[in-house]
């Protein structure tokens, strides 16, 4: 297997080599950062703002509740009722998350 691996990464390896673009001149404005075609000016990290947490976290939420809702109800009649308990508690944790959610979207403390 290792064997393999190298046979069959040495000519790789070696073909990309040879068919790579080579550099004929340096351009230092060509390796500047750029931001939309402008020389970024300030720090490059900034901190995250807490404000749009909450928004998020109900954003990811109600994307899975949604994928997982789709899917059982697609096939919801091809499922025996015993499935229904499951869904329920699943539609209840992520109730749970969603509360929450819109419990820190009321904090204004945390912004």
């Amino acid at each position: 297997m290792l064997l393999f691996g190298v046979v069959a990464s040495v000519p790789a390896l070696i073909v990309a080599k040879m068919i790579a673009p080579r550099r004929r001149f340096f351009n230092p404005v060509k390796f500047m950062p750029m931001e939309c075609g402008q020389v970024p000016t300030g720090e490059g990290r900034t901190r995250f703002m807490m404000q749009y947490y909450s928004y998020v976290l109900m954003f990811v939420v109600f994307d899975v509740m949604t994928i997982f809702l789709y899917a059982w109800g697609a096939s919801l009649f091809a499922l025996p009722r015993t499935v229904t308990l499951p869904i329920i508690i699943f539609l209840a944790i992520l109730g749970a998350a969603l509360g929450y959610a819109m419990y820190l979207s009321a904090r204004r403390d945390i912004w």
